[in-house]
């Protein structure tokens, strides 16, 4: 048996050494990370514990913020949370069908996003990530398996829905300036009330599992009782779209039965606090990775504010509550090709307390004509090499090398313009022009020498071509300047007006 309340089963680091807690003492001074074996279990256990504190005892102001409960009181707001996050057992299970469930049980590591389905092990076309990798896991291990599954739960064939992000989504996780873990789970919990013994019941496995099986041409939906995006419904944290109930057996748990049919969440409707949306004609939808490295080219609307974009709640809210307060931003989740993992990604990227929303703009601004900046070197060292597709080859090389190449400069900018300094439009034209003449070098002018005539003079005129864009000539230049709010050479010649 596990009770995830009052057990000790959370791998962790502390400074000095390894450990196994309880949920309360994240709240140990001397606590500084999840320790799985996994990074997407790291990552999803972080969110576990950021909505257990958010049931247990939330902040219900600004001062809580900077003000959070030690080990103690943590313990005692937890407590009467335990008769809901027994693992196995007859009663209610976490994260698991209300009723039993009968059937074949399934090997234990499907649980695993990564691990390969049915299908693909019978045919034997597992060859990345081969089956058989986990026989069973101990009672701490299913349990974090099976919150990661639940809360990332990408398409997994007829019935099996995803989770209320949908498939894959993205994760931010506000990092204050301290090394423990404490004070990144305070940072992240949303304010809200504490749940009473009799609230329990809004927790997805306390009440018989609400079923999504089609009737009448209709697929019944789960809704959020509020959907308010700073104090959301407890159920964002513990979504249950996954019918399933894990089989012990000598203490292990190498098996589960899965059923088809569990809650089905519009992803419009439902919003949560550690991730990022966007716009999608009059509605918002979770923002999901991208394979590769994350950088400032994805920044807007994740780590800067955007239009048709919004920044997770949890990030709003901490820039409010804490004045002043340095932090960085964690982003972290699965890319997902449908139900294929394609990529996990982790990274820390910096947030910098822009003055105003002017200038929330312009440093957006600034990553637009980066972008635009990128697609014209992709299309000119495409053409100096003697390619057609800008999409791979030399042409993506020289596009992300850009982001690349400039990431530090572009992180150098807006430090200084958090400390007052103002946006140079110029300056940023400057350092994308010393960047993208570096690349294109790199990889053209090596192979000069070799070439024919006629590809030779496709390869200068190409470069060409290139300085003519940052100087703000031609539909790339106008696109570039036009991004930054210069004013292009053609429209310095016609007094302003459009050339």
């Amino acid at each position: 048996m596990l009770n995830l309340i009052t057990d000790a089963w959370i791998p962790v680091r502390r400074r000095t050494g390894r450990d196994v807690i309880r949920p309360d003492q994240i709240a140990e001074p001397d606590v500084l990370r999840p320790n799985w074996p996994r990074p997407d279990l790291n990552l999803a256990c972080l969110e576990l514990l950021v909505g257990l504190v958010y049931l247990a005892h939330p902040p219900q102001g600004s001062d809580d913020r900077e003000n959070p409960p030690d080990a103690d009181a943590l313990r005692e707001a937890l407590r009467p949370l335990a008769p809901a996050f027994e693992l196995l057992g007859d009663g209610p299970r976490f994260l698991q069908n209300f009723e039993p469930l009968e059937g074949t049980g399934a090997p234990i590591e499907r649980l695993l996003i990564d691990s390969a389905g049915s299908s693909t092990t019978k045919k034997n076309q597992d060859l990345m990530v081969r089956h058989g990798r986990y026989q069973a896991l101990s009672p701490p291990l299913a349990a974090m398996a099976i919150y990661t599954l639940q809360a990332f739960a990408p398409s997994g064939g007829a019935g099996n829905r995803t989770s209320l992000r949908g498939g894959g989504p993205m994760v931010c996780l506000v990092r204050p300036r301290k090394d423990e873990l404490w004070p990144l789970i305070w940072a992240n919990v949303p304010r809200g009330e504490g749940l009473t013994p009799d609230d329990l019941d809004v927790l997805p496995w306390m009440r018989p599992t609400r079923l999504s099986m089609p009737t009448g041409g209709q697929t019944p939906e789960t809704f959020p009782a509020n959907d308010s995006p700073s104090q959301p419904d407890p159920e964002v944290f513990f979504g249950q779209p996954r019918r399933l109930r894990l089989l012990a057996r000598d203490g292990l748990i190498a098996e589960f039965i899965q059923r088809p049919y569990g809650a089905s969440y519009p992803t419009s409707i439902w919003r949560h606090p550690l991730t990022p949306y966007y716009a999608k004609g009059v509605e918002f939808l979770p923002v999901h990775p991208k394979p590769g490295s994350f950088g400032y080219r994805q920044w807007r609307g994740v780590v800067l504010q955007s239009d048709g974009r919004r920044r997770p709640m949890a990030l709003e809210r901490y820039l409010r509550d804490v004045e002043g307060g340095d932090c960085s931003l964690i982003v972290a989740g699965w890319s997902m090709d449908n139900m294929k993992p394609r990529d996990f990604i982790w990274s820390e990227q910096p947030v910098f307390r822009l003055s105003s929303g002017e200038d929330e703009k312009r440093a957006a601004d600034a990553v637009e004509a980066a972008e635009q900046a990128g697609y014209t070197l992709a299309r000119q060292v495409s053409i100096g090499v003697g390619e057609g597709d800008i999409k791979s080859g030399a042409g993506m090389r020289a596009r992300e090398a850009l982001f690349d190449d400039t990431q530090t400069a572009f992180e150098q900018m807006l430090a200084r313009m958090s400390a007052g300094a103002p946006f140079v439009p110029e300056d940023w034209v400057a350092e994308l022009r010393r960047a993208a003449l570096a690349i294109f070098d790199t990889e053209v002018t090596p192979e000069l020498a070799d070439l024919g005539e006629a590809r030779r003079n496709a390869a200068v005129k190409a470069r060409k071509q290139l300085l003519t864009a940052f100087a703000g000539r031609g539909a790339s230049g106008k696109k570039i300047f036009n991004a930054l709010r210069l004013e292009s050479a053609g429209m310095q010649r016609n007094g302003g007006r459009a050339a």
